[in-house]
C-alpha cells in the first residue's frame, strides 16, 4: 500500500535536478522550503544528553526482525507472533509503559473471498439483461459481512468524481438524491484533470481523489452500489492492477456493524464498458467527464438504465494485534507525540520460484520499527523527559490494506484529540549519505515547518514528492491518522547522493525496486551503509522533539482537506 521514494526514484531524477520546486498545495510558487507558521527550537534547546540513536542498535533490530527465524512476519502466523513479542520485550526494556494490562491492541481482522462461478452483476439497459463479464467489464466486492447480499433495479446516477467538499466549495451530490441508486464515479479528482493549480491540488491528488474516499462518501449518501470507472493515467495504474488486487480474498476490519453501513457492492467499470454505458443512456463520456470538472455540475441520471447484484462470500475471520507504549511526559502526560510504523511484512509464499520462500522484509519495514525503537529509547534515556508523552506505535497489516491504523484510528487508545502530531516511519532504504529528505504530501501541514528547520542542521533540504499525482500520501498507516484529523508527517532520506548526485540515486532505487521490493531479497546485509539511516532517525526524533519538549500545537496548513476535522477536534476538547 505505501510507495517510498524508491519505488518511483527511477522516474524522478529531472524533477530533481530541476530542483524540486513546482510541487506545491498552494500550486506554482517556490515550496523548497516552507513557509514557518510555528515557532521552531534548535537543538541546543532539546535535551540531547544521553542515549544516543546508533548504527549498532539499528542494525541489531533490523538483522533480528528480518532473520528466517521471523518467517517474513505475516500477521496471523508464528512468525507474527515472535515479532509482536520482541517489540513488546524492547518497550518493556526501555521502559516504556503499556496502555491498560498490555502493550498490545487486539486487531479484529475478517477475510471475504467473493465466489464468481455464484455471483452476477447485471445491467437492465432499456429493457435488455446483460451480465458484465467479472475481471473483464467490472471488479466488484462488498464490505459487508455477509455471506449473501443483493440488490435488484438500482437506478444508475453519474455523479462526476463524487466530492464532496465544502472547503473547495464543491459539492458532486448537491440537488440529487441517490438513495437506494448505483452512482457511477469519476476516478482521482478535477485538479488532475485540468492541471490548474487553484483548482483542488493541481496536479497533486488530494484525499477526494482516492478511490476509498468515494466508496465512503457513496455510502455516506446512501447508494446501494457505487463504481468507479477506470482510466489508467488519473488511477495511476492499469486495469491489470484492478483485476489482480480486488478479486480474490480481501481483507478488512472486524466492524461493529460488520460493514452494514457501506454500500451493498463497490466495484470498478473499464473504461470500455463505461463508454459503452453512457452510449447506451445517450450520453458521451468524454463530455460528461469534461462537464464534471466545473463547481456547477450537476449529477446526470443515466436513464433507462438499471443494476441488480448478487454477491456470494466465503468469510473467514482473525485476531492480530497492534503493539503499543508509552514514554509518560513530565508536564502534560495526556498530549501525546506519536511515533508509528508497521511490523508486518508477506509471512511465506510455498509457491514462489526458488529454494528462499520467506518474505524478510527488512528494508520494509523492519527499518522503520528499528527507528521507532532507537527513538523510543532515545527519548527514554535523556536526563530531561519530555514535557509530552511519547507514543510508540507498531502497526499490523499494512500489507493487508493499512488495517492495523485503520483499526487505531476508529478505536484509538486515547482520544485523537490529544495526539499532538505523528510521524510514520515506513522503510528507509540504506543509502550513502544524501543531501536530502522526501516529503511525501509535500505541502500538507506545518510539521514540515519543523522538520526543514532541524533538517537544516543536517545540511539536507526538503524534497517533494516528486509524483504527486498517484497519491501516495494516502497509501500509508499515517493517512489513517490524518483522515481523523491528526497532522501526520511521512518522510525517508533522500535520492540526491552527496557523492554521485540523482544519477546515483535513480541507480540505487531502480535496483531495490527490481530486485528486492516485495521479495524474498529483501533480506539484510551486514554491509548496508548505516550512517544515512542513522542520521535519517535523528532528524525524525529531533522533530518530534520540538513538538515533545514545548507547548505547540502544529496544525495542516490552511486549505488542507484535513484542517477543518482537526479544527473541529480541537474545538470540541
Amino acid at each position: 500500500m505505501k510507495n517510498n521514494f524508491y519505488m518511483w526514484l527511477a522516474g524522478s531524477a529531472f524533477i530533481l535536478a530541476a530542483g524540486c520546486a513546482e510541487q506545491s498545495s498552494t500550486g506554482g510558487e517556490d515550496t523548497s522550503t516552507p513557509p514557518t507558521s510555528v515557532e521552531t527550537a534548535t537543538s541546543d534547546d532539546i535535551a540531547m544528553e544521553a542515549g544516543a540513536i546508533t548504527i549498532e542498535d539499528l542494525r541489531r533490530h533490523i538483522a533480528t526482525l528480518a532473520s528466517d527465524e521471523y518467517e517474513g512476519r505475516a500477521p496471523g502466523t508464528p512468525g507474527g507472533e515472535k515479532t509482536r513479542a520482541y517489540i513488546a520485550s524492547e518497550f518493556e526494556r526501555i521502559g516504556l509503559e503499556p496502555i491498560g494490562d498490555s502493550y498490545e491492541q487486539p486487531v479484529p481482522i475478517v477475510e471475504s473471498t467473493l465466489q464468481p462461478d455464484s455471483s452476477s452483476f447485471t445491467l437492465n439497459i432499456n429493457g435488455e439483461a446483460r451480465d458484465l463479464e467479472y475481471r473483464t467489464d467490472v471488479v466488484y466486492w462488498t464490505k459487508r459481512v455477509e455471506e449473501n447480499v443483493a440488490f435488484d433495479a438500482s437506478d444508475l446516477v453519474y455523479v462526476g468524481y463524487g466530492i464532496v467538499a465544502p472547503e473547495y466549495d464543491w459539492n458532486d451530490y448537491e440537488g440529487v438524491d441517490v438513495t437506494g441508486k448505483t452512482v457511477v464515479i469519476l476516478v482521482n479528482d478535477p485538479g488532475f484533470a485540468t492541471q490548474d493549480p487553484e483548482l483542488f491540488n493541481g496536479n497533486a491528488m488530494t484525499y477526494y481523489g482516492r478511490w476509498t474516499y468515494k466508496y465512503e462518501e457513496a455510502a455516506r449518501q446512501g447508494a446501494a452500489a457505487a463504481l468507479i470507472i477506470h482510466d489508467t493515467a488519473p488511477a495511476a495504474y492499469g486495469w491489470g492492477v484492478v483485476e489482480g488486487s480486488w478479486s480474490g480474498p480481501q481483507v478488512d476490519l472486524q466492524r461493529t456493524d460488520n460493514g452494514a453501513s457501506r454500500v451493498a457492492a463497490e466495484g470498478w467499470l473499464s473504461n470500455e464498458m463505461a463508454q459503452s454505458l453512457f452510449t447506451a443512456a445517450g450520453l458521451d463520456l468524454g463530455e460528461q467527464t469534461q462537464a464534471a470538472l466545473g463547481g456547477d455540475f450537476q449529477a446526470v441520471p443515466m436513464t433507462g438504465i438499471t443494476a441488480s447484484a448478487t454477491l456470494n462470500n466465503n468469510i473467514a475471520r482473525s485476531e492480530d494485534a497492534n503493539v503499543l507504549g508509552v514514554l509518560p511526559g513530565a508536564q502534560r502526560p495526556d498530549e501525546y507525540v506519536l511515533y508509528m510504523g508497521h511490523w508486518d511484512h508477506l509471512g511465506i509464499n510455498p509457491n514462489v520460484e526458488g529454494e528462499d520462500k520467506i518474505y524478510n522484509g527488512a528494508v520494509d519495514n523492519a527499518t522503520g520499527i528499528a527507528a521507532i525503537l532507537e527513538v523510543a529509547e532515545k527519548f527514554a534515556n535523556n536526563e530531561t523527559a519530555p514535557d509530552r508523552s511519547i507514543m510508540i506505535l507498531a502497526v499490523t497489516a499494512e500489507e493487508s490494506g493499512l488495517l492495523g491504523s485503520a483499526y487505531f484510528g476508529e478505536y484509538p487508545s486515547v482520544p485523537l484529540s490529544q495526539i499532538v502530531a505523528g510521524i510514520n516511519i515506513d522503510a528507509i532504504l540504506p543509502t550513502p549519505e544524501p543531501k536530502d529528505m522526501i516529503v511525501v504530501g509535500y505541502g500538507a501541514s506545518e510539521l514540515e515547518d519543523i522538520l526543514s528547520s532541524v533538517a537544516a542542521e543536517y545540511d539536507r533540504t526538503l524534497t517533494p514528492d516528486p509524483e504527486a499525482e498517484k497519491g501516495y500520501f494516502y497509501r500509508s498507516d499515517h493517512i489513517s491518522l490524518a483522515k481523523k484529523g491528526v497532522p501526520m508527517l511521512y518522510a525517508d532520506g533522500g535520492a540526491d547522493f552527496v557523492e554521485g548526485g540523482v544519477e546515483a540515486g535513480e541507480a540505487l532505487g531502480a535496483d531495490y525496486r527490481t530486485n528486492r521490493y516485495h521479495a524474498p531479497s529483501d533480506e539484510y546485509d551486514e554491509s548496508w551503509p548505516m550512517d544515512a539511516m542513522r542520521t535519517t532517525t535523528e532528524i525524525l526524533y529531533k522533530t518530534g522533539a520540538q513538538i515533545a519538549y514545548s507547548d505547540d500545537w502544529p496544525n495542516w496548513y490552511e486549505g488542507n482537506e484535513f484542517r477543518a476535522l482537526r479544527d473541529a477536534q480541537r474545538a470540541g476538547e
